[in-house]
């Protein structure tokens, strides 16, 4: 089913070109109230409600107001939140019981970018249908409910404390984190008056960086994209250890003592590991980007690893159909279905620590032996609807790379689903040859879109 609007991730694009503009938006929050309508199964005189937050974005602002016009233009009423984190909305929609969630972010991306994500009353991603009917009425004329029938709009004042007492509620009752030095970096984010204060409330010796958005900011040289500062940090500070979060919370990377850097997979693995010492695990999902090293070592203690499409709304799919619990991307997306209907930055965080707590060491230790395979992911410019996949010499010289890893590696070319970007990963057993296979496919790559 393709898409018009929609990537992997939501709506998101460039604040000011289509389809990140105002008009557009407040019809994108109209298409999406009526959408709601026809599904809805409310009683006589109830209106559906739907949950709206957003991340530090100066554009942020602006957004949020078109889409409480659309919906409101609509009959929908709207809850507003302000700034939380994208798994802050899932988990409020489906404690308050609403009809849908809407989280106003880029996340990972730089200030100038930003989109519209959209989650279901259970507090998971959209399925393709709704986000095609949605699609569908997008370029319909708007017809204003009656005057009688708008819309209303309420600010929920205690969202932060109910988000953070969630988040606290996925850490073991027994357990606490006294004794521990840990560098938040919330990436001048959405989680930037929430984060800390969890570490902080479980016993942590906080030290906060990356916490101070002023609009502009968001993953500037922060947060999970930009690990370097949280390393500089924790060795700065003496910690025990850092955590990372990206511009709406959804991603983690931790650093150890040492400085260290632990990606997705890696972190994915340590909470996996830490339950199979308990309950058995019965599959985890991946994606394709996820490191072999990773399956390897699944493998090796007995645990299915399937791969999905990139995207965490894929992995969530696949972990439904095969009712297992754990899953992620090595981007820093992890989900643990046991604690949470989405990845969540913190939730993840929580997890790792209360293994370390349980079984003591270090996240070294939480990995058993666990070492990654050289990746390289070289990210190419292209035009929308470029047709890389049947360009002859791209086609060739990916047969070409293949022929020449088998047995040793994978190669992937994937477009983008959030940016104008053709990712090219290749990974292996041998670093430099690898990087070697990489950057000769890229340049065969930047020869055929000039």
């Amino acid at each position: 089913m393709s898409r018009k609007y929609f990537g992997t991730d939501g709506v998101r694009g460039r604040v000011g070109q289509s389809p990140i503009t105002p008009d557009f938006v407040m019809r994108l929050g109209y298409s999406a109230g009526k959408a709601l309508l026809g599904q809805s199964n409310m009683p006589s005189g109830e209106r559906p409600a739907v949950l709206i937050g957003k991340d530090t974005r100066l554009s942020g602002y602006m957004l949020e107001s078109a889409l409480e016009a659309g919906f409101s233009a609509a009959g929908i009423d709207v809850f507003l939140v302000g700034p939380l984190p994208t798994p802050a909305v899932a988990y409020l929609t489906r404690a308050l019981r609403l009809q849908a969630g809407i989280v106003i972010s880029a996340s990972h991306n730089p200030y100038y970018d930003n989109g519209i994500k959209f989650f279901s009353a259970q507090g998971t991603k959209l399925p393709d249908e709704v986000e095609h009917a949605i699609e569908e009425g997008i370029d319909q004329p708007m017809v204003c409910a009656p005057p009688a029938d708008l819309g209303r709009v309420r600010r929920i004042e205690d969202a932060r404390g109910r988000y953070i007492e969630f988040c606290k509620s996925t850490f073991p009752n027994d357990l606490d984190l006294r004794g521990l030095k840990i560098v938040v970096d919330c990436a001048h984010g959405a989680a930037y008056h929430i984060a800390p204060s969890v570490f902080h409330e479980l016993g942590a010796d906080v030290v906060t960086i990356g916490a101070q958005p002023n609009g502009l900011n968001i993953n500037d040289g922060v947060g999970a994209t930009a690990p370097k500062a949280l390393c500089e940090a924790v060795l700065a500070n003496r910690a025990d250890l850092g955590i990372a979060l990206d511009g709406d919370a959804d991603r983690l990377q931790m650093v150890d003592a040492d400085g260290n850097l632990y990606d997705g997979d890696q972190l994915l693995f340590a909470i996996v590991r830490s339950r199979a010492r308990a309950v058995k695990v019965k599959g985890v999902v991946g994606t394709l980007m996820s490191n072999l090293a990773l399956e390897h070592a699944l493998g090796k203690i007995d645990i299915p690893f399937a791969r999905a499409a990139v995207g965490d709304r894929y992995v969530v799919e696949m972990l439904h159909e095969k009712g297992w619990l754990y899953g992620g991307e090595n981007s820093g997306h992890i989900l643990a279905m046991d604690r949470h209907t989405t990845g969540d930055g913190i939730v993840a965080a929580l997890q790792v620590l209360a293994a370390l707590r349980e079984f003591g060491g270090d996240l070294k230790g939480l990995l058993g032996g666990l070492a990654l395979y050289p990746q390289k992911l070289i990210n190419v410019p292209i035009t929308r609807g470029f047709p890389w996949k049947d360009h002859p010499a791209i086609t060739s010289a990916l047969a070409e790379t293949e022929a020449g890893m088998a047995g040793r590696g994978r190669v992937l070319l994937r477009a983008s689903g959030t940016e104008p970007l053709l990712r090219i990963m290749v990974e292996g057993e041998d670093a430099a040859e690898v990087a070697c296979a990489a950057e000769k496919l890229a340049g065969v790559v930047r020869e055929s879109t000039q």
